[in-house]
């Protein structure tokens, strides 16, 4: 009734369902040192403590120092695709590659975040 199957054909299976699918590329590996030189974009609203900005309405800017990278790449990607609608952050994400967006959040991620001076 039931045929007996070889262990390499579970390996087998098993690689194949735990690889990337056809055209799908896994995330690049994030340089801290080059997202270092690659965010002067980014500092002009998020590395200014307690920043508020007025466009497209009043709203405290988020500390990105310190995120997880996955988030902070997730994030960049739905600024890009247009699933987060911030137009000045989806400017910013639409010119990003994936690598200059592993090399940001690899920068932040380590960062700390700042603290407001007394």
């Amino acid at each position: 009734m039931f045929q007996k199957i070889p262990w390499c054909a579970f390996v087998v299976a098993a690689l194949t369902l735990s690889a990337p699918a056809a055209g799908q590329s896994a995330t690049p590996a994030g340089n801290p040192a080059a997202g270092a030189q690659k965010n002067q974009m980014c500092q002009g609203c998020h590395g200014i403590v307690g920043w508020r900005t007025a466009y497209p309405e009043v709203y405290k800017v988020p500390k990105i120092g310190g995120q997880y990278a996955a988030y902070l790449i997730k994030a960049l990607q739905e600024y890009k695709s247009g699933e987060r609608s911030h137009p000045s952050m989806r400017a910013i994400a639409a010119s990003l590659s994936d690598q200059d967006m592993a090399d940001l959040a690899a920068y932040y991620s380590g960062s700390p975040a700042p603290v407001a001076s007394k």
